[in-house]
């Protein structure tokens, strides 16, 4: 017989709203201080109509998976970038439900295509890509800046895989 003290099963309502400015503290688990203060700078552009930066939280507000879509990185798309779960909470279905609300946000501004990239050493995020339709049509270098334990900057390069989906045609995925 199994310990009932160890395992539970806890089903939570969240709600996806756009991310706000006091909720950056609370991300911590999403990146570094140096991520944070990128997401900062990217919250200004949200301001100013250019990205939106989405925040699914629990009831009590707390962002448990974030990501932003970028309408000025690719003609007649919205682009989903920086997205990132709750490692706790990861195979929940959190990213599924930030890429459909992503997804939304892209339609209501009239376009018809999401892009997004993804680093070739990640499997997993690259397979939930595929199962929510997106399709594989390139790739690319990236690098951005990366803070150590430490707190130095090192410049982390990879090679992403780049996935579309025309957003006008019934999802294949679940």
């Amino acid at each position: 017989m199994e310990d009932a003290s160890r395992h539970a099963t806890v089903t939570m309502r969240v709600t996806v709203r756009d991310l706000l400015p006091e909720d950056v503290p609370a991300c911590g688990w999403s990146g570094s201080a140096t991520h944070l203060r990128h997401v900062e700078r990217e919250l200004t552009r949200a301001a100013a109509g250019e990205v939106d930066y989405l925040a699914v939280c629990t009831p009590a507000g707390l962002p448990v998976a974030i990501g932003g879509i970028d309408y000025q990185a690719s003609e007649g798309a919205g682009t989903l970038w920086q997205l990132a779960v709750l490692p706790a909470l990861r195979s929940c279905g959190l990213g599924t439900l930030l890429v459909r609300a992503g997804e939304q946000r892209i339609r209501s501004r009239g376009l018809h295509r999401a892009e997004l990239a993804v680093e070739e050493d990640n499997p997993r995020a690259r397979a939930l890509y595929e199962r929510l339709g997106y399709v594989a049509y390139g790739r690319e270098p990236d690098a951005w800046d990366a803070e150590g334990p430490d707190g130095s900057i090192r410049r982390h390069e990879t090679m992403c895989t780049l996935l579309r989906k025309d957003l006008r045609t019934p999802s294949s995925g679940r």
